[in-house]
């Protein structure tokens, strides 16, 4: 399973790779630093014309709180695009402002996950999203 995550904050994606290395087995984890590095990935612009290299992703976990172009600007674009509209977006944020969680689901999130403060957390987080996304649904190609 091909997971794009859209984190602005190194230690973050290091310790989120670390993570789900463990807990998530069939997870090839591919990371971006932005919402606008997201979308120049989805639409195979630049660097990211190698399929091969850049798999189409089966799910995309997604912070709100990054540069350039946000979260929340990020997963209008996504919804909104034929092409994109059908890949699983889970925000996974600090934030848990209401407004955020209204907003996201509105645009289209199909989950919201505030990111634990420990270790043990994410791999907990990567089980979780191992059983649901991994073995219970299914996923369109």
């Amino acid at each position: 399973m091909n997971i794009l995550v859209a984190e602005d904050d190194i230690d973050d994606r290091l310790l989120i790779t670390k993570a789900f290395k463990e807990s998530f087995d069939k997870a090839n984890l591919i990371c971006v630093e932005n919402g606008e590095i997201l979308l120049s990935y989805l639409r195979r612009e630049g660097k990211y014309q190698d399929q091969n290299k850049y798999p189409v992703p089966n799910l995309i976990l997604l912070d709100l709180n990054m540069p350039k172009k946000d979260g929340r600007e990020a997963l209008v674009e996504i919804k909104s695009d034929e092409n994109f509209k059908t890949i699983p977006v889970i925000i996974f944020t600090t934030s848990q402002l209401e407004d955020d969680i209204k907003a996201t689901y509105t645009s289209g999130t199909n989950s919201y996950i505030t990111k634990p403060g420990t270790f043990d957390g994410l791999l907990s987080v990567g089980k979780e999203l191992q059983t649901y996304w991994g073995k219970t649904v299914l996923l369109p190609n």
